[in-house]
């Protein structure tokens, strides 16, 4: 079943891990796909609100758990809002754990949500600093339990389907607090997005190729110098932002659906 074939009356919310009794989770946790949204409480330039990485990561995650809760058990775990967010710090406004530090946190919660019986663990991201973090958390603790672990960032997870919506076009892409993150926060939260938005020349595409560069290069003083934003916010269009919303939420149903087919393949259940 894909996100397409939707239920014909009503659409079967996932069950929420917050609003269920220990005995409701122990009973569902072996059977359902377990989908944790993670995000960031970060600048985002002088227009964005700190809290973009989360509003959105929370969106996309529910709604495209709604959409597999049609083909799949889904369960969503509460939105985990600080991340690996250093680089953000002499800008104000950033709530931060050091690399080291969220790697252990991420592992301890998710090896106690293994502990409670979970056996499928998505872990969708929404903030760039998480991104190689989590595909660690995700490799070493596939390694010690008798679980499936998957991690990915939304972007990711909908890159293809983003450029072909042209996502990437003379902007960096998703960059931070350019282009991208204002139209998708233009049509989540309008209300949050102050005007006037920065604008900046720039005319560079981003590699549609992939997300993983050749090789990765940071700079002391990189962020100070570009102000915090990576391109220019006042190309950002609500218009735009919900065609991006759109196929985010349906990539991410597919990409959970398809990692339960996954793991109940490797354990024959």
């Amino acid at each position: 079943m894909t996100p397409e074939s939707h239920c014909a009356v009503g659409l079967p919310r996932p069950l929420l891990l917050a609003d269920q009794t220990r005995t409701m989770a122990r009973e569902r946790a072996a059977e359902t796909l377990l989908v944790w949204p993670v995000g960031a409480i970060e600048q985002h330039g002088p227009h964005l609100p700190v809290g973009t990485d989360t509003f959105t990561v929370e969106h996309v995650t529910l709604r495209a758990a709604e959409q597999a809760a049609c083909a799949i058990p889904v369960t969503v775990a509460p939105t985990l809002s600080f991340g690996s967010s250093q680089h953000h710090l002499p800008f104000g406004g950033t709530m931060s754990l050091e690399s080291e530090t969220y790697y252990r946190v991420m592992t301890n919660l998710c090896e106690s949500l293994i502990i409670s019986g979970y056996r499928q663990i998505f872990l969708v991201n929404g903030h760039g600093g998480n991104h190689e973090l989590l595909q660690l958390v995700a490799r070493d603790l596939a390694l010690k339990h008798q679980a499936s672990l998957a991690a990915a960032s939304y972007w990711t997870v909908a890159w293809d389907a983003l450029v072909k919506l042209e996502a990437h076009v003379a902007c960096r892409f998703p960059g931070h607090a350019g282009a991208f993150e204002s139209s998708v926060m233009l049509a989540l939260r309008p209300d949050l997005v102050r005007e006037p938005r920065p604008s900046r020349e720039y005319t560079q595409s981003t590699d549609p190729r992939g997300f993983v560069r050749p090789y990765r290069a940071e700079h002391p003083g990189a962020w100070q110098a570009i102000d915090g934003y990576s391109d220019s916010p006042a190309r950002g269009d609500a218009e735009r932002g919900r065609q991006f919303l759109t196929v985010i939420i349906d990539e991410l149903s597919r990409a959970m659906i398809d990692f339960h087919s996954q793991a109940k393949s490797s354990t024959g259940r």
